[in-house]
């Protein structure tokens, strides 16, 4: 039994703890760093015999009886409410206003908790489109989100439903332009993001070329002129060839036939000479032609002609030699 009422009050004394707690964490008042609040003590008939105490976690900040003993004129309105100004993360805390008459019995009690925070920033509002599930997804963009209260907006009207950072529309949804906006807020302050207007479209397939048309037919057509111009100058070098060779045939030819000319007339030379003096000189030998090379080329010609001379001598040596007439004897005188 004893054990049982121990561990009750245990409990109890547990819960009343965890209240007081709460209590201590709970905030009557927020304000931001670097503005400035009035905590609401309102007390009408105020006068100047009255006593008026403010603390801020128990330390007295502002004490007037009669006259300002602590603090100044300027912390207090007419009505006893106290004004702070430029707060700082210092003055966060427990306030508390005490109010008595000049007998000492208390007029009016105050007690509240002021939190300060910082102003939200400005979101930045962004979007893809997600074809694989044919959405597009919007993201409210903040740099710190914790303890933040986001809403939507489509074209100008609030989405109740939607108050998360991101947010999901269908695409079906988005026939046409729609306005989307965002707002993030805390206990203090609000800000709104820019209008975005997502537009999705379905990708186009990829194309088999890395390059737009117009370079491709620029390229195209280049090589088609070099190709053409290449084809051009081998069919002008091979005529050029063709006729080079025409004429060297043509040239060796004319040089054959002259050597030939020549052989003959010397040859008919040499026999008119054999003819004219048998016995003085022995048979003319014709020089070798400056074109003799040209003989071991054209072979047919070179045949004929050593036939023709050798048939020429033959009948040379088988005709018979002129007699010598005989001398006549003068008569003496």
């Amino acid at each position: 039994m004893l054990w049982f009422v121990a561990t009750l009050g245990v409990i109890i004394g547990f819960s009343f703890i965890n209240l007081s707690a709460a209590d201590e964490d709970t905030c009557e008042l927020y304000a931001a760093v670097g503005q400035s609040v009035t905590l609401p003590f309102v007390y009408n008939e105020l006068k100047s015999t009255y006593v008026l105490r403010w603390t801020h976690n128990s330390t007295i900040i502002f004490y007037k009886q009669g006259l300002i003993s602590i603090g100044k004129s300027t912390d207090i309105t007419s009505t006893g409410s106290l004004m702070l100004k430029n707060l700082q993360l210092s003055n966060a805390g427990s306030y508390q206003a005490k109010l008595l008459y000049p007998n000492g019995t208390l007029a009016k009690e105050w007690t509240g908790r002021l939190c300060l925070m910082e102003k939200v920033s400005k979101p930045k509002l962004t979007y893809n489109c997600d074809f694989k599930s044919s959405a597009v997804n919007l993201s409210c963009y903040v740099a710190n989100p914790h303890g933040l209260v986001f809403s939507w907006e489509l074209d100008e009207k609030t989405l109740t439903a939607e108050t998360r950072q991101q947010l999901s529309i269908s695409l079906a949804q988005l026939k046409g332009e729609r306005d989307f906006t965002c707002s993030v807020e805390n206990k203090i302050s609000k800000e709104k993001s820019d209008t975005v207007s997502p537009i999705c479209k379905n990708p186009s397939p990829p194309a088999l070329l890395c390059f737009t048309s117009k370079p491709v037919v620029a390229v195209f057509i280049g090589g088609a002129g070099l190709i053409v111009f290449l084809f051009t100058i081998i069919i002008i070098l091979c005529c050029r060839h063709g006729c080079n060779k025409t004429e060297m045939r043509s040239t060796d030819n004319g040089e054959l036939r002259m050597v030939s000319v020549r052989k003959r007339e010397a040859e008919h030379i040499r026999l008119e000479y054999e003819t004219m003096h048998p016995s003085d000189c022995p048979p003319l030998v014709p020089e070798p032609s400056p074109r003799s090379c040209y003989e071991s080329v054209s072979q047919p010609e070179a045949e004929t002609e050593n036939k023709q001379q050798l048939l020429s001598t033959t009948a040379e040596r088988r005709q018979p030699s002129p007699v010598p007439k005989p001398r006549t004897k003068s008569p003496k005188t």
